[in-house]
């Protein structure tokens, strides 16, 4: 099938605008049922959240959302620059005028474009920061530690991004029509690399972990832990409170090199019984195969999506019509096919987001059954009162937005469910 630049401009420039507009309408949507809800505590909370707490959440939920409105035009901008008004054949003539060889001329390519990237963002970035989350009392992050961790992430960036690229346009040059295969397998062991690296080598350049101190507290998790079978590395507390008022619970790692990690500001926020029951629930996610589920789904997706940019690196109106000029035998552009994917993917994949979002609030169901097995609803009712109070978040979402959007229940839906359970 022949298919024209003109068909693929349309194409794109078409879902660009619907999605801009969907996420737009959902937003305000968002904006007005929760004001609508703001001077009215709903009935399953009035006795653990005050009036003044859940006007403060519904502030702040608002105050993000419209952050969001604003740097969602922003960002389709920047796409619509980069593709349509052609910002990537300036940014690749510019790397061709040196004429080095393909391979390293993609990889410049490449990454120039991710470090511009992540320079463009940092106005919202800082913003956010040192505007919205200060506003309401969550920031503790200062202008030398934000500059350091953007420093931090450019290293990062560079030492483990460029090698990857390099390594993935090699096979796309050489390895003939199914390349996509062999980019794939890289893709597959890169990423288990990560979530085995991740927690010894790479979160510690960002945060402090300490071994969790407390003698009675680990005594009851190391209980839970054999009861759920799960062996671990160690249950740390992250210094999240230099950052962040904000607390969470997680762990990662793979295979034996596991971690518990608690921020420091939820330990301090949540009772024995409550900080069990938290961790229960992240267990069961351990427990239920979630995060191999999870794996598993972003492996396939990324084999089919590697698939079809096999395809339509082969189409040169697919690089004419989201404007860049087709390469030819003289100049491989293999760079721009990847660089124009990964631009587009993300603006078609967007409607797939409700799905994800639907399987992932399954997922939170399911772990939240496993945490009241293990230590009692009502602990982890009590824990999530707290964290939805003490991180601001909203107990009245809009609910097409959330369905749309948010990869947990609505505060409502899971302490109602978790309440059938005794």
């Amino acid at each position: 099938m022949q298919l024209t630049a003109n068909f693929f401009m349309l194409l794109f420039g078409t879902v660009v605008v619907l999605a801009l507009l969907v996420q737009e309408w959902l937003a305000s949507r968002h904006i007005r049922h929760i004001l609508a809800k703001r001077d009215r505590v709903p009935d399953a909370f009035a006795g653990s959240i005050s009036l003044t707490a859940h006007q403060k959440a519904a502030d702040y939920s608002m105050a993000k959302t419209r952050l969001g409105r604003i740097e969602l035009v922003y960002d389709t901008s920047l796409l619509l620059v980069w593709t349509l008004g052609g910002g990537l054949a300036l940014l690749n003539a510019a790397w061709l005028q040196l004429g080095w060889d393909p391979l390293p001329t993609g990889v410049a390519v490449m990454m120039s474009f991710f470090l511009l990237g992540s320079l463009l963002d940092v106005p919202f970035s800082a913003w956010a920061t040192f505007n919205l989350e200060t506003h309401f009392g969550f920031n503790h992050s200062t202008p030398g530690l934000f500059v350091a961790d953007l420093a931090k992430q450019a290293v990062l960036l560079l030492a483990i991004g460029t090698p990857l690229i390099a390594l993935v346009l090699w096979l796309m040059q050489v390895t003939g029509t199914y390349w996509w295969l062999y980019v794939w397998a890289v893709w597959i062991g890169f990423s288990l690399l990560m979530m085995w690296a991740y927690p010894a080598f790479i979160a510690p350049l960002f945060n402090k972990f300490a071994p969790l101190d407390n003698a009675e507290l680990r005594s009851r998790i190391e209980n839970l832990l054999a009861r759920c079978g799960f062996h671990s590395e160690g249950i740390f507390i992250m210094d999240g409170s230099r950052r962040s008022g904000h607390g969470n619970a997680y762990f990662t790692g793979l295979g034996r090199n596991k971690r518990i990690v608690f921020f420091d500001t939820l330990i301090h926020a949540l009772e024995p019984d409550e900080i069990e029951a938290v961790l229960a629930h992240e267990l069961g996610h351990f427990k239920r195969k979630h995060v191999q589920k999870r794996l598993t789904g972003m492996l396939l997706m990324s084999l089919g999506g590697l698939a079809l940019l096999g395809w339509l690196a082969e189409q040169p109106a697919f690089y004419q019509g989201l404007g860049v000029p087709a390469p030819s035998t003289q100049e491989p552009s293999t760079h721009m096919a990847l660089l124009l994917f990964m631009l587009a993917a993300p603006v078609f994949s967007l409607f797939l987001q409700p799905l994800f979002s639907r399987l992932s609030r399954k997922h939170e169901f399911e772990a939240d059954d496993y945490a009241a097995e293990q230590t009692g609803a009502r602990h982890l009712v009590s824990a999530l009162v707290k964290l939805y109070r003490d991180n601001a978040s909203t107990l009245t979402p809009d609910p097409l937005y959330s369905a749309f959007h948010d990869s947990h229940p609505p505060a409502p839906v899971r302490v109602a469910k978790l309440g059938t359970r005794g």
